[in-house]
């Protein structure tokens, strides 16, 4: 080392982090933050309806059909990306790359990411929010699942204590900054028992609150007394989880808005569509060797075509086609 060089003992580095004991010890973030895409939708409709998307194509339809908001879900990811189950097989880059291509297939909706538990500790937390917003999500669900988490709707769920979980959430919220970026807290402790699970669940969605998340999910609420309860006694925004054959009833959005939540997700159910009409056709065309009787059953190769905007690739196509059209040279 030159005799000039700096060495590490003449820096000096401050770090100051004193970790919270105790809920009462756990310092809210102000309550006063940017107005997300999420935010405002809210405010205009009251509730928000967001399917859930697994890929561009998905997404992109999605998008076409006119909703507001879609949700990538784990879940369906893990099953179409990996063909797994929810069982934490899927990673943070995984998502976050599944992000970028989804938010660009449907760039005129705010997509929400399922970020599972964020990858690990608080400081995995901000290095998967980071990726999330830089691949142009619109917030995340971050759930106090211990690890190997699972689908919200499986058996043998454990979760983390609530205030390690409140201390990702922070963590969360530091890395968001003034990012547009809606922060969703889920709890996965209504499963962990049938006596004090609610209860436990209610309260730590509070806490989450308290630690800056913009809105606290309840997750796998078993009656409409249940998500009445959590409707009463939760605070700030709500999200609900609606799942065909989960363990919660499901209701239209008008019906969950009087119970007092504002985000409905309905996560799975073009997954669910999508394999039924992938196992039924597949089925057809194995047992007949032809599909020539069925093809009612499917999009025809116009209607594709209009579904990814063939046309205007043939026109974007044509304009570069002729150089001199694309750099304003009169003939």
């Amino acid at each position: 080392m030159a005799a000039n060089s700096p060495s590490l003992h003449h820096f000096h580095f401050h770090f100051h982090f004193k970790p919270s004991s105790s809920r009462s010890t756990m310092s809210p973030h102000p309550t006063i933050r940017m107005q997300t895409r999420i935010h405002r939708l809210i405010e205009d409709h009251g509730i928000v309806l967001m399917p859930g998307c697994y890929d561009s194509l998905s997404a992109a339809i999605l998008q076409q059909s006119g909703f507001t908001a879609g949700f990538i879900s784990g879940y369906a990811l893990s099953a179409s990306l990996l063909g797994k189950p929810d069982f934490g097989l899927l990673t943070p880059p995984e998502m976050a790359a599944t992000a970028r291509t989804v938010c660009a297939a449907a760039p005129m909706i705010p997509i929400i990411a399922d970020a599972d538990t964020g990858g690990g500790n608080a400081l995995n937390v901000q290095r998967t929010v980071k990726d999330l917003i830089a691949a142009g999500a619109a917030g995340c669900f971050l759930e106090d699942q211990a690890w190997p988490k699972k689908c919200g709707h499986m058996r043998g769920k454990q979760v983390i204590p609530a205030e390690e979980h409140a201390a990702k959430i922070a963590s969360a919220r530091d890395a968001i900054g003034d990012s547009d970026f809606f922060l969703v807290a889920r709890t996965d402790a209504r499963a962990t028992s049938a006596k004090t699970g609610l209860s436990d669940a209610i309260s730590r969605a509070n806490l989450y609150m308290e630690a800056g998340a913009d809105a606290s999910f309840v997750e796998a609420p078993r009656s409409d007394d249940e998500l009445k309860e959590i409707g009463r006694h939760t605070k700030g925004f709500r999200v609900c989880n609606m799942i065909e054959g989960g363990v919660t009833p499901l209701h239209t959005p008008e019906e969950l808005k009087a119970m007092g939540f504002h985000l409905i997700v309905h996560p799975l159910t073009a997954l669910y569509a999508s394999a039924r009409a992938l196992v039924d056709v597949l089925k057809t065309l194995k047992e007949n060797g032809t599909t020539r009787d069925h093809l009612h059953k499917m999009a025809t190769f116009e209607e594709f075509n209009q579904l990814v905007a063939m046309e205007s690739w043939f026109e974007l196509e044509a304009r570069y086609s002729n150089p001199k059209s694309t750099m304003g040279v009169k003939s």
